[in-house]
């Protein structure tokens, strides 16, 4: 960085233009703390049990309520996005009875991987450029990635409580650059849902028992990646033919209109992903599973799991000869993949 300039804003300069040539999206800066709001309705959130199993959020609430807590060395937060905007028939598949849905972020290369190290290049080029002390985040510690975000002006929680950006819709991948060095905060973004409750309409299971309020334990999202026992009976004919997550209430917000299309290559989609058969994937052995969704974050909720979803969305394809295809695994070592099957089978016959 020899001959730039070295003050807290042109150090500011300097980290956005880097993090642009790295290939982010979004770019800003903001204090390394919460409003006392969002500590409020993260204490009411868990009070409600609205987390489901996600213990993880209640054990550390103390560290996710306040940055400092978690590092206090922390004086900003440089958030940094990633678009993943869907191409043209990504999503082509919701609806189509024996082929499944997998969510838009997961048809690609796991974005942990690839955004965390972008994160470590900027992070190492900033340690190196000023000496300050650094550390990186991309959703695997107890880091408020949304609020920051918002705080950061990369956009504001929408309704359905995820970012929204004019310039990129609801399409972001977050990662967050924590450091030493006291950077000028950009402006906190703006909320501009105004009337519009498209996102709450849409949601196929009604999670949002009021804007900007989550019950995760009624999301897809939730169900299909989070869950891990047996999914509730009178949820699972709302499950459709989605097997990995929900886009439901991304893909309707207005503000995708604007989205720039992502030029990112690891996040295009393989094609075994964007309308895979149903019947081709009950039969997936562990091994099979593992090999298949290598580099992907299907891969973490493991076999089980991904098998129960293939099973539910079997049984709502309201196709009696893929009845063929659950039978057999009625039978399975598992018994929530066999609760699953016979599920699917009672209704299919």
């Amino acid at each position: 960085m020899a001959g730039a300039d070295p003050s807290p804003a042109g150090m500011a300069r300097s980290i956005r233009d880097r993090a642009l040539a790295l290939g982010f999206d979004a770019v800003g800066f903001a204090p390394a703390a919460l409003d006392q709001s969002v500590r409020t309705d993260l204490v009411a959130f868990l009070a409600a049990g609205c987390q489901g199993e996600m213990g993880w959020l209640a054990d550390k609430a103390e560290h996710r309520g306040c940055p400092r807590v978690l590092w206090p060395e922390a004086r900003t937060v440089i958030a940094l996005g990633v678009t993943y905007r869907p191409g043209a028939g990504q999503r082509a598949a919701v609806g189509q009875g024996e082929r499944g849905v997998v969510s838009v972020y997961a048809q690609g290369r796991d974005y942990h991987d690839v955004v965390k190290a972008r994160l470590k290049r900027l992070a190492g080029w900033l340690h190196q450029a000023s000496g300050a002390a650094v550390k990186v985040f991309v959703d695997t510690a107890p880091v408020m990635e949304k609020p920051l975000a918002a705080r950061a002006g990369l956009g504001w929680q929408g309704k359905h409580t995820n970012v929204v950006s004019r310039r990129f819709g609801s399409w972001l991948f977050l990662g967050e650059i924590y450091t030493a060095l006291d950077l000028p905060a950009d402006q906190p973004g703006v909320d501009r849902c105004g009337r519009c409750r498209r996102c709450l309409d849409a949601c196929p299971t009604g999670a949002f028992p009021a804007p900007y309020r989550l019950d995760a334990r009624r999301c897809l999202s939730y169900l299909t990646i989070e869950h891990h026992g047996p999914i509730d009976p009178e949820l699972r004919p709302l499950l459709g033919n989605r097997i990995y997550g929900c886009d439901e209430c991304l893909a309707i917000c207005p503000w995708n209109r604007f989205a720039q299309a992502s030029r990112e290559a690891a996040f295009l989609p393989r094609a075994e992903l964007t309308a895979p058969r149903l019947a081709d994937l009950a039969q997936l052995s562990d091994a099979d599973f593992r090999t298949v969704f290598a580099g992907s974050p299907i891969k973490r909720i493991g076999r089980n799991r991904f098998v129960r979803n293939v099973l539910i969305a079997l049984g709502n394809t309201g196709l009696p000869g893929l009845a063929a295809a659950a039978a057999p695994l009625m039978a399975d070592a598992d018994p929530v993949v066999a609760e699953a099957a016979a599920w699917a089978v009672s209704r299919l016959k």
